[in-house]
C-alpha cells in the first residue's frame, strides 16, 4: 500500500517572466493567451503516494533554473554516505556519467550521490557541483592519499533543449545548490529540478501534434518491514498511460487539439499509409529520455540490485507507450540503503518496484505545471 498523506505543494515552485519565454520562443506568442506558465501560486492537489525518502537515509534536493525550465534533481545519503547501487542502461541513447561503475563486474559497489539533469549532453559537467559538495564533507573512498576523498557521483541527463532558450543549462554551482537544499523531507513533485523542461508525447510535434508537460514524481510501498519507492523525471517520446483504467493521461495531442492523437495508433496508420509526403515522425535519438531511480532499505547486492532495475524497467512499459523508442535514452538506477537484513525474494521486489515506478510516472504528469506550447494535465 502506498505511504502518505496529502502532498506538499511546490514548496519551491519557480516564478517565470512572460517575456523570457515568449522572447525564447518563436511563434509562442499566438500560444501564450492559451498556455499557462509556472506560478508561485499554483498549487495542485494530487493526493500523496509516498515518496523516495520514504526510504530512510535518502535526501532528496531540487534546483530549478528562473530564466527557463530547466534544472536538476540531487540525491544524496546519510547511512555511512553512500548506497550500494545497480542500473539498467537499456535506452537507445542513454546520456550519463560513470554509469560503467555500476556494471556489476566492477569493483566499485558503492556510490555517494546521483545527480539527475535537464541540458542534454552539455549539462552533464554539472555533477562536478555534487563532487565538491561531497569533498567538502570529506565523503568518498579513502584513496591512501593524505586528506584526498573520491565521491562516486552517478550523472544521468534528459533532453529539455527545446523548452525555452537552450542556451540556458545547469552547471556545478546549481549542482550544489541541489545538494544543500536535499532533506528527508517528501520529495517535491512536478515541474522542477531535473523535471522543470520535461515533456511526452513529442514524436509528432513536427506535424502540427503537440506533446505535452512532463515532470518529476515519486511513489513507495510498504511491506511489513521492507520499503520499495521511486522517483522519476518524465521525458518520453510516447504518451503516459494509467496503466490502473489503461487510459492516456497525458501524450500527443491531435492536431485539432481536442483530444489526444494516440501516438500508437498514428505510427500503426503511418507503417499502413507511407506519410512521407505528411513529413516524418520525429524518430531522432536523444530527444527524449526518462530517468528513474528505485530505492529500498533491504540490504541487497550490486548484482541483485542490477535485477531490481531491469525488472522494474517492465512498470515504465506499463506506464508509457511507446517505451524505448529510438528517441528515448532511458536510464533506470536501483540502490539500497542496506539497512534491513533480511531475505527478500528478488521477484517480490522486483515486481513491487514496478509497480512503484509506474504510479510516480504517472504522478510526474499528473502533478507538472504548463509553459507556452506545451499544456499540463491540468489544462484539460
Amino acid at each position: 500500500m502506498a505511504l502518505g498523506g496529502l502532498s506538499k505543494a511546490h514548496k519551491r515552485a519557480i516564478a517565470f517572466s512572460r517575456r523570457q519565454f515568449l522572447n525564447s520562443m518563436p511563434g509562442a506568442a499566438a500560444l501564450a493567451a492559451a498556455s499557462p506558465l509556472m506560478s508561485t501560486t499554483q498549487s495542485y492537489p494530487v493526493p500523496s503516494a509516498g515518496s523516495l525518502t520514504d526510504v530512510g537515509g535518502v535526501r532528496v534536493g531540487h534546483f530549478t533554473h528562473s530564466s527557463r525550465p530547466t534544472g536538476c534533481t540531487a540525491i544524496l545519503f546519510d547511512n555511512d554516505n553512500a548506497a550500494t547501487a545497480g542500473a539498467d542502461y537499456a535506452g537507445s541513447a542513454a546520456a550519463e556519467s560513470l554509469g560503467v561503475m555500476l556494471q556489476p563486474m566492477s569493483a566499485v559497489d558503492r556510490i555517494h550521490g546521483i545527480l539527475l539533469m535537464g541540458g542534454s549532453a552539455m549539462a552533464i559537467g554539472a555533477t562536478a557541483g555534487m563532487v565538491r559538495f561531497l569533498e567538502e564533507k570529506r565523503i568518498g573512498y579513502d584513496w591512501g592519499t593524505p586528506n584526498i576523498r573520491v565521491p562516486i557521483v552517478i550523472g544521468a541527463v534528459l533532453d529539455d533543449l527545446a523548452v525555452g532558450d537552450g542556451r540556458i543549462r545547469v552547471g556545478p554551482d546549481d549542482a550544489y545548490r541541489a545538494c544543500v537544499s536535499a532533506t528527508t523531507a517528501a520529495v517535491t513533485e512536478g515541474s522542477v529540478g531535473a523535471g522543470a523542461g520535461a515533456t511526452v508525447g513529442k514524436l509528432f510535434v513536427s506535424r502540427g501534434m503537440a506533446g505535452m508537460k512532463g515532470g518529476v514524481g515519486t511513489a513507495s510501498a510498504r511491506h511489513g518491514d521492507v520499503v520499495i519507492a521511486a522517483l522519476v523525471v518524465v521525458n518520453c517520446a510516447g504518451d503516459v498511460i494509467d496503466w490502473r483504467q489503461g487510459t492516456i493521461v497525458a501524450g500527443a495531442r491531435s492536431a485539432d487539439g481536442r483530444g489526444f492523437a494516440r501516438t500508437v495508433d498514428v505510427l500503426r496508420r503511418d507503417v499502413a499509409t507511407r506519410p512521407a509526403a505528411r513529413g516524418p515522425a520525429g524518430d531522432v535519438p536523444l530527444h527524449a529520455t526518462t530517468l528513474a531511480v528505485i530505492a529500498t532499505n533491504a540490504a541487497l547486492t550490486k548484482t541483485q540490485l542490477t535485477k531490481i532495475a531491469i525488472v522494474a524497467n517492465t512498470g515504465a512499459a506499463r506506464a508509457i507507450n511507446p517505451y524505448q523508442t529510438q528517441n528515448d535514452g532511458d536510464q533506470v538506477l536501483a540502490l539500497t540503503t542496506g539497512v534491513l537484513n533480511t531475505s527478500v525474494s528478488l521477484t517480490a521486489l522486483g515486481a513491487i518496484a514496478a509497480e512503484v515506478l509506474s504510479d510516480a510516472i504517472v504522478r510526474a504528469v499528473r502533478t507538472a505545471t504548463g509553459v507556452p506550447g506545451w499544456i499540463a494535465v491540468r489544462d484539460l
